[in-house]
């Protein structure tokens, strides 16, 4: 695990509740992996000049989840 990225999910978090001002946080979970996810898609697809099996190769994942993913973000 990249202790950098780590590190730095952990420092938004805490600016997050930090952040509130007394309001109760809702949905933290699917937030976090949402926006990862789409930040995380948008980069690798960049980086593989926009080939998704390229993209998945890199992911570690099938071709056909990337596509999924991409359609749920709208990346495509």
């Amino acid at each position: 695990m990249s202790s950098e990225l780590y590190d730095c999910v952990k420092r938004t978090l805490n600016r997050y509740f930090r952040d509130l001002d007394g309001q109760a946080p809702h949905a933290v979970y699917h937030m976090v992996l949402e926006c990862v996810e789409r930040s995380m898609l948008e980069v690798v697809m960049k980086q593989a000049d926009g080939n998704q099996s390229a993209a998945a190769d890199i992911l570690g994942i099938n071709r056909n989840t990337l596509r999924r993913k991409l359609t749920e973000h709208d990346l495509l």
